[in-house]
Parts: C-alpha cells; structure tokens; sequence
C-alpha cells in the first residue's frame, strides 16, 4: 500500500514539473529580495536607532565635560577678602551656568558640586566647603587627590588649595531606555586658585596674617 502511495505521489510530481506553469513556479526568484529585507530590516532598524543615542549620549557627555570645567575656571577666578569671596548669591549664579552650557538638553536633574580641598600634606586632605545642587555637599577628609599632586603643585608648602568641580548628568536614551535604562554621564575636575591661596566662600577658611588657613 505503501509502495502504491509513493509511485502515485512521484507520477503527480513528474507531471507538475513537466506543465509550464509548475517549471516556473519553482524556478522563479521574484520575492526573494523583499524576504531578504524583511529578515534584516529589524536588525538595520536597531542598528540605527542605537547609533542615534549613542551620538546624543556622546553630545550629552561633551557638555558634561565642558560644563565642569567651566565651573572650575570662573570658581578659581575668586579670591578672599570681603570683594573677592564667593557668597551664597554668587556661588548660585556660578552653577547656574550649567544650564548654559547643558543646553538644549535639559539641566534641572545634573548634580553640580563646587568645593575646595584643602591639602594638609603631600598625601592628606580635607574640605574645605562644598557647595552643591541636587546632591549632597562633600564633609570630612578627601581622597580623590591624584597620585603626587599636592606634592607637585603646592611646593611642599602647607596647607595649599585645589578647586574641585563636578556634574554628573542622568541621560536617559530616547529609544534604548527600556534596554539600558538611564545612565549617569559624569566627570570631575581639579584647579588650582588663580589669583590666591585659597577661595573663600562664605569666609571660609578663615584667614590668618592675610593666609588661609
């Protein structure tokens, strides 16, 4: 019985494949390219929606970078003394200028921190002040100073200051977000003061013989 169903299936193929119309239904190519691109289409559609945060995420991180230097280089143009110290008001125009440089990108969730590291040693430190918004204000003694820093730009002469900005941004990609969710774009910058020893901010530190302290 078996025997009788394959001949009868192999007669039925024989006489397709001689009619015309079942020859060029097998040998035709017509769609071949549309199932192509429909197979590989998600995966050039994936690949250019991450190239387009990526750009925005490098864009994104480049204004970080220059948003913290900018902090730093107009904080270290203060000085002490009751015309050349940082008061509050100041202090909170200065970070503002994050805002600026953030743009078009919206700056109302970066934490910006301004302080001043006091360095007591060649390899101790303290803070100084810290100023912050949307974060949380640094205290206590500091161990972020690079390796023989102090030691090569205070002249073995102690206690000398450092003026440290940072800005850390939560960029949130428009199309990748459910994948990687939000990522924290940051950087961190180190001055000296320019035009004097330390910066006040808020009479601190306090001044003795005219030096910081």
């Amino acid at each position: 019985m078996a025997m009788m169903i394959e001949n009868a299936l192999g007669r039925l193929m024989a006489v397709m494949i001689r009619r015309p119309a079942c020859r060029r239904f097998i040998a035709s190519q017509r769609g071949v390219a549309a199932i192509e691109f429909a197979m590989i289409m998600p995966v050039l559609l994936i690949l250019f929606l991450s190239s387009f945060d990526v750009g925005n995420a490098i864009i994104v991180y480049l204004k970080v970078r220059t948003a913290a230097y900018e902090l730093a280089a107009i904080t270290n143009q203060y000085g002490t003394g009751s015309t050349a110290q940082i008061s509050t008001a100041t202090m909170s125009a200065i970070t503002s200028a994050t805002s600026a440089v953030m743009a078009p990108f919206p700056s109302s969730a970066a934490i910006v921190t301004i302080s001043q590291i006091k360095a007591t040693s060649a390899t101790a430190a303290t803070v100084s002040w810290s100023y912050t918004v949307n974060g949380t204000a640094l205290t206590g003694s500091y161990t972020g100073l690079p390796s023989n820093m102090a030691k090569n730009s205070c002249n073995n002469t102690y206690p000398c200051y450092f003026i440290l900005s940072s800005v850390q941004y939560p960029y949130t990609p428009l199309f990748g977000h459910y994948m990687t969710g939000s990522l924290t774009l940051s950087d961190t910058l180190l001055m000296t003061p320019r035009v004097s020893q330390c910066v006040q901010y808020n009479n601190v530190p306090a001044l003795s013989s005219g030096k910081c302290t």
